[in-house]
């Protein structure tokens, strides 16, 4: 069943809204993760991010991007990992997006990789969106939703933060202000 227009964007903020207070009602009563997640036992409060209940490594992934190539995640290992699932039709997902370049922009030393993953059917939408927007961080094609299904991604935006080494740090249900100073210290403490 497909849902168009404003009933989409009303059912995807009823599920962040459902899905989000959950997960974060779940994160506050886990306990912190061990290990090399452990730099962010403290998750900058403003960001509202959850904490993953256990140190696990994010399997390995290939997938085309926009521009041609394609993005493999294993070759990035050793730096800290940004993974958001967006689309074009998402107002918050277009919303937040500056901001996550202006993360990357600040983060320009190679510590932070961006993957911003497009769950567009209409390949042409995404074209015409990015050709407009400029970003410098690589966008990924996902039309048949088979990373986000990897991923359990039930609403947009959702964002995957990976730690140097492959194991999930935190996510985010929802838009964040990315360009914050809670997120700069969140990159820079999992870049260490």
């Amino acid at each position: 069943m497909r849902i168009r227009g404003k009933r989409l964007v009303i059912v995807l903020g009823t599920c962040i809204a459902l899905t989000g207070g959950a997960l974060a009602a779940k994160m506050r009563t886990t306990t912190p993760p061990s290990g090399p997640s452990a730099a962010v036992t403290a998750l900058p409060k403003e960001l509202d991010l959850i904490r993953p209940s256990q140190d696990k490594r994010v399997e390995d992934f290939t997938l085309e991007n926009a521009d041609g190539g394609t993005f493999q995640l294993s070759e990035h290992r050793g730096k800290v990992v940004f993974i958001n699932f967006w689309a074009t039709w998402c107002p918050p997902c277009r919303e937040e997006m500056p901001a996550m370049e202006r993360l990357f922009q600040r983060s320009q030393k190679g510590d932070l990789v961006m993957l911003a993953v497009s769950v567009d059917a209409d390949l042409k939408a995404v074209a015409q969106f990015l050709n407009e927007q400029r970003f410098t961080f690589t966008v990924g094609l996902d039309p048949k939703m088979e990373l986000a299904n990897t991923y359990r991604v039930r609403a947009l935006p959702a964002s995957f933060i990976v730690d140097r080494q492959g194991r999930l740090a935190a996510l985010a249900l929802g838009p964040r202000a990315w360009d914050s100073r809670a997120a700069q210290v969140l990159v820079d403490g999992l870049s260490r």
